[in-house]
């Protein structure tokens, strides 16, 4: 069945390889950026199959026009995916506030914005997919220099999690997708590198090089993954979190594993909290710290 998708930062990387993953799986799209005259080329190539709309997903007015316009030419929408967002790197004790708090205005308020202008068309029409865009950095943290960034992405996940149980029953799927790196322009002209104080060399001027001097590259192919994601939600019943990438599954799985470790290691401790429990309780032994004389 001919599904209608509404994606956000459609301009470049994700956004637009899905749009081009959509259209090629014959389906409808209303393609949302900032200037959609940078969409040019998918009008010109799949005509009225592709709906280009100027968002500002920070501004909810604007988004309740735009899913109304949806709506308007294409009368419903099957999936929305929120992956407008952006990272700029600082330290979190030098970097400025304004700017921590800007990247919250997209990252997570705009994912808000959609979320909530779409969930009554969708409960009214009996059922829809929304899809999140994180990160694995949304999952596991603690990257160095980009804060602001992973905070959202934990933020939407929980957001995602409560949206996930209001609406199931009326039909509506929430994927969270988290990628690893990828080569879109993520950690190109999209992002702004503050001053990194040589205090924070070793941490955030390393990651800093690892992003975006590796002439390797990032190891993701964005064609794939936009392919992928349409293939999941076509499928059906897609997975509440969708991992994309070799760095990104094993950063999970061993982050789970140190998880499990660490709360069955102090399990007793934190049972006895309770009044019905023994108290007090053995703490686990202490870590040895690695000597460094001679």
């Amino acid at each position: 069945m001919q599904q209608v998708w509404f994606i956000t930062g459609s301009s470049r990387g994700f956004g637009r390889a899905l749009v081009q993953a959509v259209l090629g799986a014959g389906d409808l799209v209303v393609a949302t950026a900032r200037r959609p005259g940078q969409l040019a080329e998918f009008t010109q190539q799949y005509g009225d199959r592709v709906l280009p709309l100027a968002l500002d997903v920070t501004d909810e007015a604007t988004v309740r026009d735009a899913v109304s316009a949806a709506v308007e030419r294409f009368g419903r929408l099957d999936v929305v995916v929120n992956n407008a967002g952006y990272a700029n790197v600082a330290p979190i004790e030098t970097g400025d506030e304004e700017d921590f708090r800007a990247q919250f205005e997209t990252n997570f308020w705009g994912v808000y914005n959609v979320s909530k202008a779409v969930t009554p068309l969708l409960r009214a029409q009996g059922g829809g997919t929304i899809v999140q865009f994180s990160s694995v950095g949304g999952r596991v943290g603690g990257s160095p220099g980009i804060a602001s960034y992973q905070a959202v992405k934990f933020a939407v996940d929980g957001f995602s999690r409560v949206l996930a149980v209001e609406t199931a029953p009326f039909g509506v799927q929430v994927m969270v997708v988290e990628p690893s790196g990828f080569a879109t322009d993520w950690a190109g002209s999209s992002m702004t590198i503050h001053d990194i104080p040589a205090d924070y060399d070793t941490t955030i001027g390393t990651m800093h090089r690892r992003m975006r001097v590796n002439p390797a590259g990032p190891a993701g192919d964005p064609v794939r993954a936009a392919e992928i994601i349409v293939r999941v939600v076509k499928r059906g019943n897609p997975p509440s979190h969708l991992l994309l990438g070799v760095t990104a599954v094993e950063m999970a799985l061993d982050y789970s594993r140190r998880q499990l470790a660490e709360a069955t290691g102090w399990e007793s401790v934190s049972r006895s909290a309770d009044y019905a429990e023994p108290y007090p309780a053995d703490f686990p032994p202490a870590k040895l710290s690695v000597s460094t004389g001679g």
